[in-house]
């Protein structure tokens, strides 16, 4: 950005707040993913699919405009299209593609991700020595 002589918006100021809803979603799935990984031994062969699956139906690669508008409620179930769309708003100043009620469903969703995979840790941690 110095190089470029960019001077980024106010914008920027929310970015803390994509990276915390980041740091939420891949610390409850990888509560859930090391707890599943320790009961069921095969569980490690299903995750590097499920992590490429996130990258193809995740805004990694592509706008999240493209999205026809009767599909983007269900697009926005998947809880990484707000974070991602909201670290391109915020860096690049693209325009966030969809109304902000799809940004709050992500965060929502996000919660539950980390309210789930802490309990389910929490309650499956107990017999984890008896497993191991």
């Amino acid at each position: 950005m110095v190089w470029y002589r960019f001077m980024p918006d106010m914008k920027i100021l929310l970015l803390p707040a994509f990276l915390l809803m980041a740091f939420m979603a891949s610390f409850g799935a990888g509560l859930w993913f090391s707890a599943l990984n320790v009961k069921y031994r095969d569980f490690r062969y299903v995750v590097p699919f499920l992590v490429q699956l996130g990258l193809y139906i995740s805004p990694v690669g592509f706008s999240s405009a493209i999205v026809p508008e009767q599909w983007r409620f269900l697009y926005f179930l998947n809880p990484m299209v707000g974070v991602i769309d909201g670290f391109r708003w915020a860096l690049l100043g693209d325009a966030f593609p969809v109304n902000w009620h799809g940004y709050w469903l992500s965060a929502v969703l996000v919660a539950l991700i980390l309210a789930s995979g802490v309990h389910y840790f929490r309650r499956t941690e107990r017999n984890f020595a008896d497993v191991v």
